[in-house]
Formats: C-alpha cells, sequence, structure tokens
C-alpha cells in the first residue's frame, strides 16, 4: 500500500509526515511518500523541518527535493492524505475518478482541525507540527492496523 502526504510546497509538513509515518509504521508493505500541490522549482526541504527531522529521528532529509503533486502520483497511490480539509477538497474537485481515496489526514483519523503549516516559523514552531503529526500518525498507524483486521 503507498499513501501519500500532500501539503502546498512538500516542503515543511507533508515531507515530515512522510518520515515519521515511515519511521513509526509497523505494517509490512505499506510505505508513505509526500508532495505539494504548487511546489516552487528546485525546492528543498525547510531547514527547521530537516532540522525537527533529525534530532527526533536521526534521519536527515535536509537535501531532499520538493515533488510537485500529479494526477499521475495519485493515480499510483492507494490514500491520499492532504494537511489540511481545504487541500482535500480541491484534489477531490479536480482529481474526480480519484476522489475516493482522497481525504484529509484529520478527516481520515476523525480528527478536529488541520495540520498548522510552521513555514516561516520558528524551530519550536516546527517542534509543535512535528508532535501534532506524529500524534496524528500514531492515529492514522492505529487505524490501518484495525483495518487490515477486518
Amino acid at each position: 500500500m503507498k499513501i501519500l502526504f500532500v501539503c502546498t510546497g512538500n516542503t515543511c509538513r507533508s515531507c515530515m509526515a512522510e518520515a515519521i509515518f515511515n519511521s513509526m509504521c509497523n505494517i509490512k508493505g505499506i510505505e508513505a511518500f509526500s508532495a505539494g500541490a504548487s511546489v516552487i522549482a528546485e525546492s528543498r526541504t525547510s531547514l527547521n523541518s530537516a532540522s525537527v527531522v533529525k534530532e527526533n529521528l536521526n534521519v536527515d532529509i535536509s537535501g531532499r527535493k520538493a515533488v510537485q503533486l500529479t494526477p499521475f502520483l495519485v493515480d499510483t497511490c492507494d490514500l491520499v492524505l492532504t494537511m489540511t480539509s481545504y487541500l482535500s477538497d480541491m484534489l477531490r474537485s479536480h482529481m474526480e475518478k480519484s476522489a475516493n481515496k482522497i481525504y484529509s489526514l484529520s478527516e481520515y483519523i476523525e480528527l478536529e482541525g488541520d495540520v498548522t503549516d510552521p513555514y516561516g516559523g520558528s524551530v519550536e514552531v516546527y517542534r509543535q507540527t512535528y508532535r501534532d503529526l506524529e500524534k496524528r500518525l500514531e492515529m492514522l498507524i492505529k487505524k490501518l492496523n484495525e483495518d487490515r483486521s477486518i
């Protein structure tokens, strides 16, 4: 199973979600990827995102280039989880044939609120976003495990 995390620029939230999920997930055969809906060419993971991932997971994502979301990328994934409800609504309206596999992360795990964009914030703001993602991804993994046992 391929899960795609999507945010705006693929330099903060979604690349952190990809790293956190792949380090936490204990379900064989599930892997996460990430992309951005509006990527700036040649952009890379933000310094604060890379720093927070390194301090928590000891994984270096500092050289990671942002990936532009495409219909092909959506087609190749089994589940697309966005960081905001606005983004999931937008993707569902533009990619109607894939709408049944596009959700906001919060919607999918039945939690209120969006994942706050830390872009431009202090490293502490990024740490808060990291902790929020970690909590939500723990809930996602629990849901995926429950769904597999049905």
